[in-house]
């Protein structure tokens, strides 16, 4: 093996590494940060005490991550367990202590025959592993959106009473 870049990604130990598309690398510390890194170079980073308020910053740490290319799944030491969207890190899914103790493990159920039997018409699919000694399978509902041809015709609809509307204000307009 042969090291191609070297740059200091946290304060302290690093818990876990993810590799994932488009050579992301995400990186979870002991110095209470989640990072995303294009190279050596920040892309975007998790804090707790930014992304959930009133909580002690040394209340919670990252533990586990993991690069889907579309989400990012995280685990704590506390035994909370997320997904956040990976370009924005908004968050989708968290549960408060999903088990009792530390998550040393997360992994997304990936996209063969038999991940989407487990998927069910869910989004995403995120196994969890903890000193609890259990494994939980954590489901990320599929988001609702209005298909292109609605939209269109909703569009369309709206010209069409635009266009009324101005036809009775000032008759003659057409």
């Amino acid at each position: 093996m042969k090291k191609t870049l070297e740059f200091k990604a946290h304060d302290g130990e690093i818990e876990d590494i993810a590799l994932g598309p488009d050579n992301k690398v995400v990186t979870a510390g002991r110095d209470f940060q989640c990072c995303v890194w294009q190279q050596d170079q920040l892309v975007t980073g998790l804090r707790w005490n930014e992304n959930l308020p009133g909580i002690p910053d040394k209340a919670y740490r990252y533990q586990a991550c993991r690069d889907s290319g579309t989400f990012l799944g995280l685990g704590t030491v506390t035994g909370s367990v997320a997904i956040h969207i990976a370009f924005s890190l908004q968050r989708l899914y968290y549960v408060k202590e999903a088990h009792g103790i530390v998550v040393t493990d997360v992994a997304f159920v990936p996209e063969s025959r038999h991940g989407r039997e487990l998927l069910a018409g869910n989004e995403a699919a995120l196994l969890s592993v903890a000193v609890d000694s259990r494994c939980k399978l954590h489901l990320l509902p599929s988001r609702r959106s209005l298909p292109v041809w609605l939209l269109l015709l909703l569009c369309a609809g709206l010209i069409v009473a635009a266009i009324l509307l101005l036809q009775l204000a000032f008759p003659g307009f057409l």
